[in-house]
C-alpha cells in the first residue's frame, strides 16, 4: 500500500512540475532530454541586474545598460560567449535600456543556454532559455530569445554588446 501512495506521489509531483515546462522546442533549437527551458515565478519580482550578480561572479553595479563600459578594464570582454559569461544586450527600447543574463552552457557555434530575470518585464526567472547567433557573420552581434513563458523562439532580433567573463583583470 506505501508503495501505491509513494507511486500516486510521484505521478502527481511530476505532473505538477510539467506546468514549469514550455512547449515544445523548434528545429532549429538543439533539444535535450531533460534540458527544457523553464520558468519561474519570483516574488517579489526580480530584474536582471540583481539576478546575474547572484548567479555569476561579475560584481558590478548599476543599470544594465551601463555593465559594458563599467567592465572595461576590470573583466575581459569578449564578443563571443563562454560559460559563466554575462551576455549584456543593448538598445532595443532606446539608448538607456539593456538586459543581462547569464550563459549557462554552450551547445553550439549558433546556440548558447542563458539563465536571466525580467525578459518579459514580469520580474520572474528564466532558466536555460535557449539564444541562437542570428548574425549574417556568425559574430553574437545579433540573437534570438527563447521565450520561455511562450514557449517558442522570439521573432525580435536584439543586438549584443558583447560578453563579460567571469574573470577579474589583475591590478598593475
Amino acid at each position: 500500500m506505501n508503495h501505491l501512495i509513494r507511486s500516486v506521489a510521484a505521478l502527481v509531483m511530476t505532473a505538477g512540475l510539467a506546468g514549469c515546462v514550455t512547449g515544445p522546442l523548434p528545429p532549429q533549437v538543439t533539444a535535450y532530454r531533460d534540458d527544457r527551458p523553464t520558468f519561474v515565478r519570483s516574488n517579489p519580482p526580480k530584474s536582471c541586474v540583481p539576478f546575474v550578480r547572484e548567479n555569476s561572479t561579475i560584481a558590478i553595479y548599476g543599470d544594465a545598460y551601463t555593465w559594458w563600459n563599467k567592465a572595461e578594464g576590470r573583466y575581459p570582454r569578449d564578443s563571443h560567449p563562454r560559460s559563466g559569461a554575462v551576455m549584456v544586450l543593448h538598445g532595443y527600447a532606446g539608448p538607456k535600456r539593456g538586459h543581462l543574463a547569464v550563459v549557462r552552457r554552450i551547445v553550439s557555434n549558433r546556440e548558447i543556454r542563458v539563465d536571466h530575470a525580467n525578459w518579459l518585464s514580469a520580474g520572474n526567472v528564466y532558466l536555460n532559455s535557449p539564444v541562437i547567433d542570428v548574425s549574417p557573420g556568425n559574430d553574437w552581434s545579433q540573437v534570438r530569445v527563447w521565450n520561455n513563458r511562450d514557449g517558442h523562439l522570439g521573432g525580435r532580433t536584439y543586438k549584443v554588446r558583447g560578453f563579460i567573463a567571469p574573470m577579474r583583470i589583475a591590478s598593475l
